[in-house]
C-alpha cells in the first residue's frame, strides 16, 4: 500500500498522520506520478492549521514534489510514462509517496535538474521568477529590501537580484543567516530584532527609500516596508509567516508617496500552462548556468513531516527543505 501524511483536524504539528492510502489509476487528462521528493512550504502550513482550509477531511497536505510518471489517462498529450517530472501550486496532496496529478500541471524537467533539486525549487522558484521579472521587473542598479533573506524564496531572490544587476538588502534574525544571506547575493544586511529597518533602509539608499519591497513575513514588518519605499514605490506582500496584516487605512499609500501594494500568488501567475513552462524554464535556466544556486539545508523523511513543520514555523530553517519518500 502507498503512505501519505493525512490530517483528519486542522490544527498543529500533531495532527499529521502517516497512515496507508489508496491512489486511484489516473483518469482523463491525469498521470500517476511515484514521488522521488517532496518540497515544504509555508503554505502547508496554512493548509495544515486551517488558515487555508483543505476541501475535505481527512486530506493530504502538501503543494511541491518532483518523480516520475507512472501511468497516463486518456487524452494526455504533455507527458508519458517514464518522464521525470515536477510541480508546484494544486491541487494539494503532494506528501504522500504516490499521487495523481492533472497531467498540464506537470514540468518535464531536463537531464540537469534532479528530483531532489525540482522538489525544493518549485514553488520558491517560480516564486522568485515572477516576483523578479513580473510583478515588479527589476533593473540593473536598482536597490530593493528582501524580507526574510535567509529562507528559501529570500535566498533565490538575493541570488537572482543580483544576477540581475541589482543591489540587495536583507533583513535576517541571526549573525548565522546574515552569513547565508551575504553568500547568497545579500549587499548589505538589517538585523530586524535590533536594529531600525526603516532608518537603515533610508541610510543605505541615502535617504531615498527602496523602489520595491519583497515580504514575506506580514504583520510584522508591513509598516517597516511601506516605510521603506520611495516615492511610487511597490510594496509585495507574498506571505504572512507572522500573521496576516491587520485592515489598514489606504491614505496612507498617498501620505507616504502614492505607493502601491499587491498581494500576488503564483496561482495566478502560473494558471495557463504557457505561462507555467515560461515561469519554469527561465527558472531552470538560471540554475543551469549557475547564476542561482539551491541550498537544500534540511531533508527528512516523509513520515517526519510533523518535524519539519515545527522547524518552519520556528524559523529555525533556512533554504529549503525537503521530504523523501
Amino acid at each position: 500500500m502507498v503512505h501519505a501524511i493525512r490530517i483528519h483536524a486542522h490544527g498543529g504539528p500533531e495532527q499529521m498522520v502517516w497512515e496507508e492510502v489508496e491512489v486511484p489509476a489516473p483518469g482523463p487528462n491525469e498521470a500517476r506520478i511515484r514521488q522521488v521528493a517532496i518540497g515544504v512550504n509555508y503554505i502547508d502550513v496554512y493548509h495544515r492549521d486551517g488558515s487555508y482550509p483543505l476541501p475535505q477531511l481527512p486530506g493530504v497536505i502538501g503543494m511541491e514534489g518532483a518523480g516520475v510518471v507512472e501511468a497516463v489517462g486518456s487524452d494526455v498529450t504533455t507527458v508519458k510514462p517514464g518522464d521525470r517530472v515536477a510541480y508546484a501550486m494544486g491541487p494539494v496532496g503532494s506528501y504522500a509517496e504516490e499521487r495523481v496529478m492533472p497531467a498540464d500541471r506537470l514540468v518535464t524537467l531536463p537531464p540537469e535538474i534532479s528530483e531532489p533539486i525540482a522538489a525544493s525549487i518549485m514553488l520558491q522558484g517560480m516564486t522568485a521568477n515572477y516576483l523578479l521579472n513580473r510583478t515588479y521587473k527589476v533593473k540593473p542598479g536598482d536597490t530593493i529590501l528582501v524580507h526574510a533573506a535567509a529562507g528559501g524564496v529570500g535566498l533565490l531572490l538575493c541570488q537572482w537580484a543580483k544576477h540581475l544587476g541589482a543591489t540587495v538588502i536583507g533583513t535576517v534574525s541571526t549573525e548565522e543567516k546574515a552569513t547565508l544571506a551575504k553568500a547568497n547575493g545579500a549587499a548589505h544586511i538589517i538585523y530586524y530584532r535590533t536594529e531600525n529597518v526603516v532608518e537603515r533602509v533610508r541610510e543605505l539608499t541615502g535617504g531615498e527609500g527602496v523602489p520595491v519591497v519583497y515580504d514575506a513575513v506580514g504583520k510584522d514588518t508591513f509598516d517597516a516596508s511601506l516605510s521603506s519605499l520611495r516615492p511610487l514605490g511597490m510594496m509585495v506582500l507574498y506571505g504572512a509567516s507572522s500573521g496576516k496584516v491587520p485592515p489598514f487605512d489606504l491614505a496612507q499609500l498617498g501620505a507616504k508617496g502614492s505607493l502601491f501594494v499587491t498581494r500576488p500568488s503564483l496561482g495566478h501567475y502560473a494558471a495557463k500552462r504557457d505561462d507555467l513552462l515560461g515561469l519554469a524554464n527561465g527558472l531552470f535556466d538560471v540554475i543551469k548556468s549557475g547564476a542561482v544556486k539551491v541550498s537544500i539545508n534540511q531533508t527528512l523523511a516523509l513520515r517526519h513531516a510533523a518535524e519539519a513543520h515545527r522547524a518552519l514555523e520556528a524559523r529555525q530553517t533556512t533554504g529549503s527543505t525537503i521530504l523523501m519518500p
